[in-house]
């Protein structure tokens, strides 16, 4: 390695008119014959998404064991068992709105698996895996048809026959007829609901001892619609069964057991908390009551009467058969599991449970025999915390020793039965954000990756090492609001800032569980852990997360609340320091947070942009703003928060952006005033800036991102904006000069430059408003872009990128403030944040050799 002396000058001289300006020779990293390949490779390192709150957005494949879920216009694949725990696997895009319903599709022995996903702008796409062992799906056709919101999707798994459920008030029936090199679709019938009503829930099965179907319907009605169809012929409507005093969510329909010929039995859910059992036989006279039956005469009560199916082939009957009381809330999906001649119904509600029924042989009776999810009396501190709102989906796992359960936080939560045990024992899920992600930033080390958004939650995320594996995964939660959040970042290792829609900003200090826990498992240290406070709690309709402490000797203290209930004590908080794995749902929202430590004020509108300085020591924010008055900067010094002023003055319209240089020289700002500013620290006062250049014109609509790039290529800065163009500055004594334009056919929203120089070339980051997403090598001192790489169609967002964030190195010189270390990694890591709620991190691969 050679490195100059550090009085070498790293500034550029002017260049000649009409030539581009050439750097001094630059202080120089070698890279020991390493050199930039052509060839590179995007790889999902991570990927955390929210699921869609949707009680039918999420089916499980029995055979191939991986589920499929609803993730804003997106669908996600995840496998539950994978011991890797990689997490989400990939995000299929193709919807231009929410996805409403996803099931799997029946695929022939040896061929590829397929995905139907219906959503709510109107369509239902239909996805097939590149090969039978391939999680990578392409979109093979889409289903066009209804004119409102697609809510649910139905199949037989013996069958080519699929069924939608609208808002349009239509249920229409499809054949789907999957070929070598492709599928065919065919409308077959579309059915009025007479009298009308949203279809919110859809159960498709062949009746006993024949091919005959029958279809169950139900939604924004108490009844559920019965209708049977013969082999080639259409749907008739048979049958009302009348009872529910709600809306029905879910219907569920199985045989009773596995015998030829067996009754099948329906499940209906419904909002007044009840579920409904009906059995289908065959012939016309409906099941007597057993004798002996303690239930025979409660049950004749409930049965108004036998419904009877005829086909062109067969009679059937449907009678009531029992009625499941246990849920306090609205019910909302079910799902039957019949292995052998065991049958359990699974049930997730808003009571925040999951409850597992089954048939009490003895007795006849449906009991509950389990019961999962939040059953204590602390339901956490704010509708943000725990699962208030509930479960929305519960769904088996193949063989049925595993459920999962989408919550209103949008994470799984999953749980294995344990044999030995006779118990279910919660795993390891997924989380993440279910609103756009507006923001990202790494900590000052790299070690972890924050995020915040539009779902009023930051989160920590980091790299969980664990018997020689490696997986990412949320740590912490750190802010959970009543605000909608729209920046963050990190001042020092373990403090942050985050701004909100609420008009100030919030700082906030890690607590000693979470440090303990970062340390344990993914084996980043600190060394202040003696001066954090244990934990943090939100006191009931408050704002601020209050800290948390207790001494070894003191004794709990449990209070109650207005309505009776425990108030948690400190000792629940925090996490146990012989942990073992990352935290679950319910410890994430209620044991991970960072106690607030200052608030800033001074803005009169909502937080726009924030960014700390690389030494820890200010703060910079800015507002939303319409004019001049608002629309400058305030800063805040880290060590008594003390806001400086005067405010920095130069845009009139809203600040979009702010970064500080490498060494905290000049503040960069950008703004929808299509202008950029630069500030310059003043030299007699260290912690004041003056506006140093401003360029009103820099480009020709509003500016939405900017960065600096490292201070060996020179004072060099980017920015992105509405225009289509990313244009690369060089700043040198007192003229500011645009050398390089990237140019798009779609606005730019975000650009980062890579932190350090490689091989004299700066790896430059863009990303579009359509979520394309580019890299550019740009060789110096030539400044011409010697190689493009765009991120496949197949892994970008499905909307706009809000913000991209390299990763710094992983080196301890980076930390101490030395910059001119040779890289130690041979992928580089990218975060993406983006409008279709999903955060991802790439390993950039290929990109240097060996």
């Amino acid at each position: 390695m050679l490195f100059l002396p550090p009085s070498a000058p790293d500034w550029q001289t002017r260049p000649e008119s009409g030539q581009n300006p050439k750097p001094v020779p630059l202080q120089a990293i070698l890279l020991s014959n390493r050199r930039i390949l052509s060839m590179v490779d995007f790889h999902h390192e991570y990927i955390a998404v929210g699921g869609n709150r949707h009680p039918s957005a999420a089916d499980w494949d029995p055979l191939s064991g991986l589920l499929a879920f609803g993730a804003d216009s997106n669908v996600a694949t995840w496998l539950p068992s994978d011991q890797q725990n990689q997490g989400v696997r990939s995000l299929l895009r193709g919807h231009t709105d929410h996805v409403n319903a996803v099931r799997f599709f029946p695929a022939a022995q040896g061929q590829p698996q397929i995905i139907l996903s219906g959503s709510t702008d109107k369509t239902v796409r239909i996805w097939q895996a590149q090969s039978t062992s391939s999680l990578r799906f392409n979109s093979v056709a889409t289903l066009e048809g209804h004119s409102s919101s697609i809510n649910r999707l139905g199949v037989f798994h013996d069958g080519d026959i699929i069924v939608s459920g609208s808002a349009d008030s239509t249920i229409k029936i499809w054949r789907l007829n999957v070929r070598g090199d492709g599928i065919d679709t065919e409308l077959l019938q579309s059915i009025e609901t007479n009298p009308r009503f949203f279809p919110l829930a859809l159960a498709l099965h062949k009746l006993p001892t024949a091919e005959d179907l029958v279809l169950a319907a139900a939604g924004t009605k108490g009844s559920v619609q019965i209708y049977v169809a013969s082999k080639g012929e259409k749907f008739l409507h048979q049958a009302t069964l009348t009872g529910h005093e709600g809306w029905i969510r879910s219907l569920a329909i199985t045989q009773e057991n596995l015998s030829a010929g067996s009754d099948l039995l329906l499940a209906s859910a419904s909002q007044d908390k009840y579920i409904r059992l009906w059995r289908i036989i065959n012939g016309r006279e409906s099941p007597k009551t057993k004798e002996g039956d303690p239930l025979g005469a409660v049950e004749q009560s409930l049965s108004n009467k036998a419904h009877k199916l005829e086909t062109s082939q067969k009679s059937y009957s449907i009678t009531f058969e029992a009625l499941l009381l246990g849920h306090e809330d609205w019910i909302y999906t079910i799902s039957w599991h019949l292995q052998r001649d065991s049958l359990q119904l699974l049930s997730a509600s808003a009571d925040n449970s999951i409850a597992i029924w089954q048939l009490e042989v003895s007795s006849g009776i449906w009991v509950c025999t389990t019961r999962l999810g939040e059953i204590s009396a602390q339901k956490g501190s704010t509708t943000a915390t725990g699962s208030t709102g509930g479960f929305w989906i519960g769904l088996w796992g193949p063989g049925g020793e595993t459920v999962v359960s989408l919550g209103r936080t949008g994470s799984w939560r999953l749980w294995n039965y344990d044999k030995g045990q006779a118990r279910w024992i919660q795993g390891i899920g997924i989380s993440g954000h279910t609103k756009l992600v507006a923001d990202v930033a790494w900590s000052k080390d790299g070690s972890y990756l924050l995020s915040t958004g539009a779902d009023q939650t930051t989160r920590l995320h980091a790299a969980w090492e664990h018997g020689g594996k490696r997986s990412w995964h949320e740590m912490a939660r750190p802010q959970i609001h009543g605000y909608d959040l729209n920046c963050i970042d990190s001042i020092s290792r373990t403090q942050i800032v985050s701004g909100a829609d609420e008009k100030l900003l919030r700082v906030f200090d890690e607590p000693r569980a979470t440090a303990d826990l970062l340390d344990h498992l993914c084996g980043i240290q600190t060394s202040t852990q003696n001066n954090l406070p244990l934990a943090a709690n939100i006191p009931v309709l408050g704002l601020s997360n209050k800290a948390v402490d207790i001494t070894e000797d003191a004794e709990p203290q449990v209070n109650a609340n207005v309505n009776g209930d425990e108030a948690a004590t400190p000792l629940n908080y925090g996490q146990p320091s012989d942990v073992e794995h990352p935290p679950f749902e319910d410890q994430l929202a209620r044991h991970t947070l960072w106690p607030e430590h200052e608030k800033l004020y001074g803005h009169g509108y909502e937080i726009s942009a924030v960014a700390a300085s690389y030494d820890g020591s200010l703060v910079a924010t800015s507002c939303r703003a319409s004019s001049l008055d608002h629309a400058v900067i305030r800063l805040y010094t880290s060590t008594d928060w003390r806001q400086i002023r005067p405010s920095l003055a130069a845009h009139s319209l809203t600040v979009t952006a702010l970064c500080f240089s490498k060494d905290d020289r000049y503040l960069l700002s950008v703004g929808r005033d299509r202008q950029w500013a630069i500030f310059e620290k003043d030299i007699a006062v260290p912690e004041r800036y003056r506006l140093k250049h401003a360029n009103p014109k820099g480009h020709s609509r509003m500016i939405l991102a900017a960065c600096w790039a490292p201070i060996k290529a020179g004072r060099i800065f980017a920015t992105a904006g509405r225009d289509k163009n990313v244009k690369i500055w060089s700043m040198y004594d007192a003229i500011v000069e645009c050398i390089v334009t990237i140019m798009s056919p779609a606005s730019f929203t975000a650009v980062d430059i890579f932190p350090q120089l490689l091989q004299d070339s700066l790896v430059i980051a863009v990303g579009t408003e359509t979520g394309d997403l580019g890299l550019h090598i740009v060789k110096l001192p030539h400044w011409s872009i010697e190689q493009k790489h765009q991120l496949s169609t197949a892994l970008q967002p499905a909307k706009f990128i809000s913000k991209l964030s390299w990763r710094p190195w992983l080196a301890a010189d980076v930390a101490n403030g030395i910059e001119d270390q040779e890289p130690v990694l041979k992928d580089l890591h990218l975060a993406m944040a983006s409008d279709d709620s999903s955060l991802r991190l790439f390993a950039i691969i290929g990109l240097l050799e060996n």
